[in-house]
């Protein structure tokens, strides 16, 4: 099993959810994230007035699926979510040691 973390703009989230649906994923959790990466954040102008934002808000998908399926789970957020500017995001592979369903006792696969 492997957690495939994607950070990715807050306006993109709907057109993965429904990439990542059609895909046959069936969960996920969804997070307001914020944070920044080579941009450093970014000045915007508000009445007047200009002000930096250091820390640019995001959304943090996560998505527990077997290793077969990763690289669909990639393929389809790199479709959805790409526009080809600065601040599209990050997709992190992390390996799932075990998976535990609370209400059931449930692990491994049958869990997810």
């Amino acid at each position: 099993m492997k957690k495939v973390e994607c950070i990715i703009q807050p306006g993109r989230l709907d057109e993965v959810r429904e990439g990542l649906t059609d895909a046959g994923i069936t969960g996920l959790t969804v997070t307001e994230v914020k944070g920044y990466g080579r941009q450093k954040g970014h000045t915007e102008v508000y009445r007047g007035s200009e002000y930096t934002i250091d820390f640019i808000p995001k959304i943090k998908i996560e998505v527990v699926v077997p290793k077969d399926r990763v690289s669909g789970v990639i393929d389809t957020v790199l479709e959805k979510a790409r526009s080809g500017r600065i601040g599209d995001g990050k997709i992190f592979v992390i390996p799932v040691e075990e998976t535990v369903r609370i209400r059931t006792g449930e692990r491994g696969h049958e869990a997810v």
